[in-house]
């Protein structure tokens, strides 16, 4: 797993040292929430096992402290904002009045949906937000929230809360194959005046350090997560947005159907491990 130092000569002349490490931060450890064991490292999906042997949950190479405020969802600061989803579930909005329990007798219904997201739906890629906006729009007559936007992102983790422990399965074949295929060409495409891909970082360099950052697999059974780093819950395409322009180039948008190819593909990497949303990651 270990792997050996690097030194990546970027177009601009500028160097990035990767440093190998002898242990990934939390490899020995084990995320158990309310006693249940949760899946953070497990066999690569068949679809991966040319490139990799096992896949890893992004707990694994956080610190033991970060990991800690995971383990119990009193320490976990994502908790505050799926109260304030809770709440929303019950507001009524729109030229319909509707709130979302008037359609669904709990949040409860959606047990088993954040597994299998993003999925194709009367032919288009669907992601939690279009699902969540689409019942707004739809159902309540009211306006579509914004992406990235906190009440968006509460009631995504809300949603996925209700799946946390059960096995990331999005579906690659049939209909959803066209789709993966184009975000598995944006994953291992080279962007930027840094000239790397997803893969350079996520495939050849986990475990290693890139400056003060612990690499991971940049798995999403987590998303949204808490990032300490900011304070608040991040989306998968915010996330994604970050890592295009943090190799200087220009990132597709929130929301646009390359970043909803790439969630599909870059999800479909994470199958077997466990659904752990709300995450908390540095």
């Amino acid at each position: 797993m270990a792997k050996g130092p690097i030194i990546l000569s970027l177009a601009l002349g500028v160097g990035i040292t990767m440093t190998s490490m002898s242990a990934m931060a939390g490899e020995d450890s084990k995320l158990v929430i309310d006693g249940q064991e949760f899946v953070t490292k497990t066999e690569a999906p068949d679809h991966l096992k040319d490139n990799l042997d096992e896949i890893y949950s992004g707990w694994v190479f956080r610190s033991d402290e970060t990991q800690a405020l995971q383990l119990d969802d009193f320490d976990n600061p994502a908790f505050v904002f799926i109260d304030q989803a809770t709440e929303q579930f019950d507001v009524k909005e729109g030229s319909a009045n509707k709130a979302c329990a008037d359609c669904h007798s709990g949040v409860e219904d959606f047990k088993g949906l954040r597994a299998m997201m993003p999925r194709v739906k009367d032919g288009k890629l669907q992601t939690m937000e279009d699902q969540i906006n689409q019942c707004r729009t739809e159902q309540m007559g009211a306006e579509p929230w914004k992406w990235g936007g906190a009440t968006m992102q509460s009631m995504v983790a809300l949603i996925g809360l209700q799946s946390r422990g059960m096995p990331m399965n999005v579906k690659i074949d049939g209909d959803a194959k066209p789709f993966w295929e184009k975000g598995k060409e944006i994953y291992y495409t080279r962007h930027g005046q840094l000239d790397m891909a997803c893969a350079n970082c996520h495939e050849d360099n986990y475990g290693n350090n890139i400056r003060a950052d612990h690499l991971s697999q940049g798995q999403l059974n987590g998303f949204p997560t808490y990032r300490l780093k900011n304070a608040k819950l991040n989306s998968v395409h915010d996330r994604l947005f970050g890592c295009i322009r943090d190799v200087r180039a220009e990132p597709y948008k929130v929301g646009s159907d390359a970043f909803r190819a790439l969630e599909l593909y870059v999800s479909s990497r994470g199958n077997g491990l466990t659904i752990e949303t709300p995450a908390v990651r540095n």
